[in-house]
């Protein structure tokens, strides 16, 4: 019996994954997560999952960041990313992360199944209209992407929250440990990416978003 997990924040294309997973697999077992930090405790429960659909934008996720923490702490699941782009561009970029799949969100059901099927048969597939065309990284987003893979599930939680503009504390607050353990576990992260602050890490994170230009201005932490 297939387990399959399902990401996606948005509560009725989550069951419209799941309609399109149950389709092409009738005995399939689906798991959902509305957010990245969900996810990871998923994957963690269902480290055998068959498949994942992924979506691209939700909450803990930073563009590509997710799906290059994931190939690279789970290689051996398959993982269709499903996003609300539809350039091709950003089509290629999830496949040369490692995605197996990409489907636009105005993908019909039957395409869906499609995808599925040929992603559990070890193709990889994306609609017509994106085929074709270059899909090797950057050199510089590609040591990034490494470097992000190589974080352990909790510190990838942590650098998700500091792109999102997070104090340790507040970190600590939501992880439930205390600010002497995030403030290790920002050593560690910053020793993976080769940065020296917060800010850095920040900005090395951003190089794996859709639109690498979009950066934020993060608080000073005073307890860093």
């Amino acid at each position: 019996m297939p387990d399959v997990l399902i990401a996606d924040d948005h509560p009725l294309f989550r069951d419209a994954l799941r309609r399109a997973v149950i389709t092409a697999l009738p005995d399939a077992q689906t798991h959902c997560a509305d957010s990245v930090h969900a996810l990871l405790v998923l994957i963690e429960q269902f480290p055998e999952a068959d498949l994942l659909l992924l979506d691209l934008h939700m909450p803990g996720a930073r563009g590509y960041s997710a799906l290059a923490h994931i190939r690279g702490q789970y290689p051996g699941l398959p993982t269709i990313v499903v996003s609300g782009h539809e350039e091709a561009q950003v089509a290629r970029r999830a496949l040369a992360h490692g995605a197996s799949g990409y489907i636009p969100k105005s993908t019909p059901g039957d395409e869906i199944v499609r995808a599925i099927h040929a992603v559990l048969e070890g193709d990889t597939w994306l609609p017509h209209q994106l085929v074709g065309g270059e899909i090797a990284l950057k050199n510089d987003e590609a040591d990034i992407a490494a470097r992000v893979a190589s974080l352990t599930p909790q510190q990838f939680r942590v650098l998700t929250m500091i792109a999102e503009g997070q104090l340790n504390k507040q970190i600590a607050w939501d992880l439930g440990v205390s600010e002497a353990t995030v403030k290790a576990h920002m050593t560690a992260i910053m020793r993976k990416l080769g940065v020296n602050n917060r800010t850095q890490v920040a900005l090395a994170a951003s190089q794996l978003a859709v639109d690498p230009g979009a950066t934020q201005t993060l608080p000073d932490d005073e307890s860093e």
